[in-house]
């Protein structure tokens, strides 16, 4: 299964990243609690761990201590990404969102949303948004970062293995 790739620029407030968000549509068939279990179970597989359920924040926000997976197991959400120049994208669950650390992401409106997070190596995660004095630390967080050595979703075999070179 090859993913989506969406591409975010550096907008001088929300860094974004050279590395593109992945989004895997219909990815997994169960559902509710089921569908929260196999993601925390899957992605803990692949060494992306340190794990929670819940949603997205309502503002914009990114991380830059971590890279972020987000399994959507109910209900669905439409997401904007890479900060207020970024895109308006509908998720549902099944689908897997792999969030490069610095992209803006926030929640413009859901229907009982139901969200497994998770992070490569179970790093701790930070909340950012976009405020003056964050940068340049955030950056310098961001540019320290190793890339996974596997994807939540394909493990080793594909995915961001593959495509954040």
């Amino acid at each position: 299964m090859e993913p989506e790739q969406l591409h975010f620029k550096d907008d001088d407030i929300i860094p974004n990243s050279k590395f593109p968000v992945l989004i895997y549509k219909n990815a997994f068939t169960d559902r509710q609690s089921a569908g929260a279990e196999w993601l925390e179970k899957h992605f803990a597989a692949n060494n992306w761990t340190n794990s929670w359920r819940n949603g997205v924040y309502p503002f914009h926000h990114y991380h830059s201590t971590s890279h972020e997976v987000l399994g959507v197991y109910s209900g669905s959400a439409l997401l904007h990404l890479g900060g207020e120049q970024g895109k308006k994208v509908q998720v549902q669950a099944g689908d897997i969102i792999i969030i490069p650390a610095g992209v803006g992401h926030k929640n413009l409106g859901s229907e009982a949303l139901g969200i497994v997070g998770a992070y490569p190596d179970g790093r701790k995660w930070d909340v950012n948004k976009g405020l003056p004095g964050e940068r340049p630390k955030t950056d310098q967080n961001i540019a320290h970062l190793p890339i996974p050595t596997t994807d939540p979703f394909l493990g080793k075999g594909g995915g961001l293995v593959k495509i954040w070179v």
